[in-house]
């Protein structure tokens, strides 16, 4: 009773009280704020399984993150800051390339104007050897093919199905044709990975779950990592903060709170 504690929980969160097991919680570390909490579980990881425990991740390699400037995204170039000599593609749209250039990612490619697969080709002829992928239907064998020999590409999401404020069948039905699909034996002959990666199905493998947080914990309380929060909105904002995020507009997490920090009121009230 009274610990501070950041929750892990697939849904219902959107609400000033919730209910979870035990053990769906974990400590809160020293100096750490509820906003960073909120922002640090499901981001962070998603991008230390994909890119450690799927990737194997080591120095002098190369990654390719696309929606780089998202939460998984500025999570994923933390963690990567983290091992000696990596070095960070992003995909993101050109207002973001200054941000992602201060955090560490050496080629930021803006997608909506250039071929990101021509971009990273023309500064790694061989391609790179982690490629994570939220976008699914085409990108997805882009990737596999922007992957040197013994490459590994995770798949973790399908942002393509998603174009706009409202529902394109259009395009659930074109991404859905595209998907990426492969044989065994292909792969053999590849000497390529490809991992699936949904955290939404981990339910049953607390002891996996708190052992990835107890080493996030760990790089939080060394400095090595922290949370990039975009915009805190409350509870009556919520269709704004998605619009915010539908936009396009955030880089980093973007916060829901119950009601609108205390400096907010005092300005709305002056």
């Amino acid at each position: 009773v009274g610990d501070k504690v950041m929750v892990l929980a697939g849904s219902g969160l959107w609400q000033e009280v919730v209910n979870v097991p035990a053990s769906q919680t974990f400590l809160m570390p020293e100096g750490m704020s509820f906003e960073e909490a909120a922002a640090l579980l499901v981001n962070y990881i998603t991008a230390y399984m994909i890119l450690f425990d799927f990737g194997n991740l080591r120095p002098n390699q190369s990654v390719l993150i696309h929606m780089a400037a998202g939460g998984v995204g500025t999570a994923a170039i933390q963690l990567c800051k983290t091992v000696e000599n990596v070095t960070i593609f992003g995909t993101a749209s050109a207002s973001k390339h200054d941000s992602l250039k201060e955090s560490g990612v050496a080629h930021p490619i803006d997608y909506r104007t250039m071929d990101y697969a021509e971009e990273v080709r023309k500064i790694s002829p061989k391609g790179v050897d982690i490629v994570l992928d939220p976008l699914g239907g085409s990108d997805t064998s882009k990737a596999f093919n922007l992957l040197k020999p013994m490459g590994k590409l995770i798949t973790y999401g399908a942002a393509n199905l998603i174009t706009g404020q409202k529902k394109n069948l259009m395009a659930m039905a074109k991404t859905w044709w595209n998907q990426f699909s492969i044989s065994a034996l292909h792969l053999l002959n590849q000497n390529k990975a490809i991992c699936g990666y949904n955290l939404g199905y981990m339910d049953g493998e607390a002891e996996l779950i708190g052992s990835v947080v107890a080493k996030l914990v760990n790089l939080y309380s060394q400095g090595k990592i922290k949370p990039k929060i975009d915009s805190v909105w409350p509870f009556d904002k919520v269709a704004d903060a998605m619009r915010h995020m539908q936009e396009k507009k955030n880089v980093g997490k973007v916060i829901l709170v119950p009601e609108a920090p205390k400096e907010e009121s005092k300005k709305a009230e002056n």
